[in-house]
C-alpha cells in the first residue's frame, strides 16, 4: 500500500488493495463515522469510496473551487 494513504485510512483497511477500497463504506475514511456514512447514505445515495467519489454534488464542488482558484 501507498505509505501516503496510511493517514486517510482507518487502520484496518491499511493492506487492502485500491480496488477494495474504493467499494468500501466512507467510514473505512479516518474522520468519518458509521453515522457520518448513514448521514450520506440518507442523503445522497452514497455507500462506497468510489460513489463519494464521483457524486456530482461533490464533483461540482470541486469545479466550482479549482475555477474559484484560479480566478482573478
Amino acid at each position: 500500500m501507498n505509505q501516503s494513504l496510511e493517514h486517510v485510512l482507518d487502520k484496518a483497511h491499511e493492506k487492502k488493495s485500491l480496488k477494495e477500497l474504493a467499494e468500501l463504506s466512507p467510514a473505512a475514511l479516518q474522520g468519518v463515522s458509521d453515522k457520518d456514512a448513514e448521514a450520506l447514505k440518507a442523503a445522497f445515495g452514497i455507500k462506497t469510496i468510489r460513489d463519494l467519489a464521483t457524486n456530482k454534488f461533490v464533483l461540482w464542488a470541486q469545479a466550482i473551487n479549482t475555477l474559484a482558484t484560479a480566478e482573478k
